[in-house]
């Protein structure tokens, strides 16, 4: 398993390519993923998205925020480093596993779909040790699922599952939707 990092030398946030890499490799080891991983860095952003692309090696591409610590601005946090990676890595290793083989590519994803994947994600994530704060993912399942009992219910469900498919995420997400006190259009169910 060889984990790169590009670019080698930051110029304008405080990171540390090396320890990113070391990061990434802890990563890899916790999720059983035995794969070669390049990660791309655009430094040039302080937003917070990443995307995974699968192959030879795998391909992470994470702008600066993400991997950013929140309170000191331009600095690296290693915690945030391993969980940014760790959420696209099990969705990755979600799709490779079969369950997850009608999952929508990620940019198709509805915004609730998304939540759900993430809640489940993060669950799996808190369990293996990672600092995942389960309050500010339950903020961002309800903001997609509705501020409800049953989006609570659905959240809980969701973090506390092991071995769901595609199809068993979905459906915990719908009986949320459908409950939900202001109904989310057709369009952004559907990634529209």
């Amino acid at each position: 398993m060889a984990v790169t990092v590009t670019p080698e030398q930051f110029t304008l946030v405080f990171f540390d390519a090396a320890r990113i890499a070391a990061v990434a490799a802890e990563v890899l080891g916790l999720l059983g993923l035995p794969a070669d991983l390049h990660v791309e860095v655009d430094e040039r952003t302080p937003v917070g998205r990443v995307t995974v692309t699968d192959g030879s090696p795998v391909v992470v591409h994470a702008e600066s925020g993400a991997f950013e610590d929140a309170r000191r601005p331009r600095q690296m946090s290693e915690a945030n480093i391993a969980l940014s990676l760790g959420r696209v890595l099990v969705r990755l290793r979600d799709r490779r596993g079969g369950g997850f083989a009608e999952a929508p590519p990620d940019d198709e994803l509805a915004l609730a779909q998304v939540a759900a994947w993430d809640t489940y994600t993060l669950g799996r994530l808190a369990r293996l040790g990672f600092d995942t704060n389960p309050q500010r993912w339950r903020y961002n399942f309800r903001n997609r699922h509705g501020f409800t009992d049953a989006a609570d219910a659905a959240f809980d469900e969701l973090w506390g599952s092991e071995g769901l498919t595609w199809g068993g995420v979905s459906a915990v997400s719908e009986r949320a939707l459908a409950v939900a006190p202001v109904p989310v259009p057709a369009a952004a169910r559907a990634g529209r």
